[in-house]
Formats: C-alpha cells, sequence, structure tokens
C-alpha cells in the first residue's frame, strides 16, 4: 500500500481499510494545526489501482474504505466519481466509501454532483469544523464562517450524505470558552449530523498557535473552563445526533445520544466541576504522547 506522510483517520475508522487518494491537506493554514508534514499532492490513479489490487487479494470481501488524507473530499465530483468506479470495480462488496472533508471542499459541488457521489458509495464524510463562532473561526484562519458551515451541510441533508462534525474545545482561548460553544450550539441546531465528536485543543509544538501561546499572545484555557465550555454546548444543543467527548485529551468522558442522554451529560460536567483538581489534570495534559 502507497503510504506517504503522517496519516490521520478518525477513530471509528480504525478496522477499515485506508486508501490513499491524496497526500496531505490542501489547506494546511489552520493555526493549531502543524500535523500534516508532506506537501499536498493527489495521488496518480496507477497508485490507486495498485492498492486496490493489492485489498483485493487480501480482503476481497472489503465492506468499508477510508480515503486518506486530510481532506481527500477536496477532489473533484469527477475524480471522486472516477475514484468511487474503480473501488467499485475491484471491490464489488464495498458498499461505504468515507473521507475527512472540509466545509471548502463541499462549496464547489452541487446537491446533484453529491448525489451522484453518494449514489456510488460515497455516503459517509467526516468534517472538522472546530468551532461555529465566527470570531473563532477568523482567529485561527479555518477560512470560512459560521453560515458557510450551514449551507454547506445543508446542501449534504438535502443529497442525503451522512455526515460527522469535530468540534475543538478551547479553541477559543482563556475566558472565551462558554460564548463560543453558545455560538457553535446555535449552528450546531441549524444542521443535522449523525455524530458530534469532541477533541481538546493541545496546543502542538511548531504550530502558529503554540507560538502565540509562548509569546502571551493566546491564553490557554485551563481544565475547569474546558469543562464548563462542554456543559454549555451539551446543554444549548437541541438537535439528534450522537454526542461523544472520549477522545483522549478530553479529561471528562461522556457519549451518548441527544436529547436522551443530556441531562446525565449536563450532570457529568458539573460533578467534575465540583470536584476538579487543575494541577492534576494540567499535568495529565503535559504527560500526553499520543493524540
Amino acid at each position: 500500500m502507497h503510504y506517504t506522510g503522517t496519516i490521520i483517520r478518525p477513530p471509528h475508522e480504525a478496522k477499515n481499510v485506508l486508501l490513499q487518494v491524496t497526500v496531505g491537506c490542501s489547506y494546511n493554514c489552520c493555526t493549531f494545526c502543524n500535523i500534516y508534514d508532506t506537501p499536498f499532492r493527489v495521488s496518480p490513479m496507477q497508485e490507486i489501482e495498485a492498492d486496490l489490487a493489492e485489498v483485493r487479494q487480501h480482503l476481497p470481501n472489503c465492506p468499508r474504505i477510508f480515503l486518506l488524507n486530510g481532506d481527500a473530499f477536496v477532489l473533484s465530483a469527477a475524480k471522486l466519481r472516477e475514484i468511487a468506479l474503480k473501488i467499485r470495480e475491484y471491490l464489488p462488496n464495498c458498499r461505504i466509501i468515507s473521507a475527512y472533508a472540509g466545509i471548502g471542499n463541499i462549496k464547489g459541488k452541487t446537491v446533484e454532483e453529491l448525489q451522484d457521489l453518494r449514489s456510488l458509495g460515497i455516503t459517509k464524510l467526516t468534517i472538522g469544523v472546530e468551532s461555529g463562532d465566527d470570531e473563532v473561526l477568523l482567529k485561527v484562519r479555518k477560512g470560512y464562517t459560521a453560515d458557510d458551515i450551514v449551507r454547506e451541510c445543508n446542501k449534504l441533508d438535502e443529497a442525503g450524505m451522512e455526515y460527522s462534525i469535530i468540534y475543538l474545545a478551547a479553541l477559543a482561548g482563556a475566558g472565551k470558552g462558554e460564548q463560543n460553544a453558545r455560538r457553535s450550539a446555535e449552528v450546531f441546531n441549524r444542521i443535522h449530523p449523525t455524530h458530534i465528536g469532541v477533541t481538546s485543543l493541545t496546543l502542538l509544538p511548531g504550530s502558529e498557535l503554540h507560538d502565540d501561546a509562548a509569546a502571551g499572545r493566546f491564553i490557554e484555557s485551563g481544565e475547569l473552563e474546558r469543562a464548563r465550555e462542554l456543559r454549555e454546548l451539551v446543554s444549548g444543543l437541541n438537535i439528534s445526533t450522537f454526542f461523544a467527548a472520549n477522545h483522549v485529551s478530553n479529561a471528562v468522558v461522556v457519549k451518548g445520544h441527544l436529547p436522551e442522554a443530556k441531562d446525565d451529560m449536563v450532570r457529568a460536567f458539573t460533578e467534575f466541576i465540583d470536584n476538579y483538581d487543575e494541577d492534576a489534570l494540567r499535568r495529565r495534559r503535559r504527560n500526553l504522547r499520543s493524540l
């Protein structure tokens, strides 16, 4: 299999085949991220076919494939269609093709194109929206606004394409977490993600945001504020979705279906807030070795 540079995939894709169709991230401008250390490029179809032939040799009944890397959905609808048809040719039992997508990746595709891709098996996307607060989105250079999130996700809804979103707690910085959560909940209530996954900001050495923190231009939220932020987010959501703050970066682990599990989640955050130990939790965050 052809794999180049750092490989990133959602936790729920851990047991699925990873097919490299792009390398790196096409955007790669977010201030908090320096994970993708390889220049962006599109994989040649010859490489993709060679990998599909290898998968067919070892897993001929492969039911699901995740397209790498950082935002494989940046490919044109025509290119994604070509790849989906090639997957069908080599792996006729593969029924689900999934990928990371950025909001900007969806902008250039019509609802009709999205419907066509869905009919070919590209049915599940994971979108790192990170926040629904325009102030935060601008500061970390996500390249889109809250209205963009709603418009593009509504296109996915209309096309019948499933998607999950990622919220990055503490991205707003100290003193602004609960505001970020309230504004984000307002945005998320206007879309229909099947899953909201939560990670918590970890300042990555070498990233622009890490340098800003070192220079005092960004003040990192403490663990207490992070818990209050996530309690505010859960409290403000009124859509039907699966909510999971069970990533290793989260000090409070909760998961369940909303709205049924909302009260239990709020209680879990409140209990943590009432009994937290900031120093111990800071040590835990500093000692994280893997995200």
